[in-house]
């Protein structure tokens, strides 16, 4: 199994859910996050007074998949995800050691 992590532009991501769901994904986590990369912020403009803005607003993706879903979900979240800006995101893969579903007891493959 697979962990992928991806932070995407906040406004992509319905269109990343569709998609996702549209090749078999069924759960992900989401969660509202700041950040910089290589654009390292930006500066803003309010009320005749610049800003500047260190930590740019996005959207963290967290998906644990079968390994020969993996492939797929990256493409299909960074063919989605992507604007051809500079501040679309990252994608990380990890490696996933155990899974449990809570309520059945069901583990691994057959908890996702």
């Amino acid at each position: 199994m697979k962990l992928i992590l991806a932070a995407i532009k906040p406004f992509k991501l319905e269109e990343v859910r569709e998609a996702l769901t549209a090749i078999g994904v069924r759960g992900m986590m989401v969660t509202e996050i700041k950040g910089f990369g290589t654009q390292s912020g930006h500066t803003e403009i309010y009320r005749g007074a610049e800003y500047a803005v260190n930590f740019v607003p996005k959207v963290k993706l967290e998906l644990v998949v079968s390994d020969s879903m993996a492939d797929q979900v990256v493409d299909t979240i960074r063919r989605t995800a992507t604007t051809g800006k500079i501040g679309d995101g990252k994608i990380f893969v990890l490696d996933v050691e155990a899974a449990v579903r809570v309520r059945t007891g069901e583990t691994d493959d057959n908890a996702l």
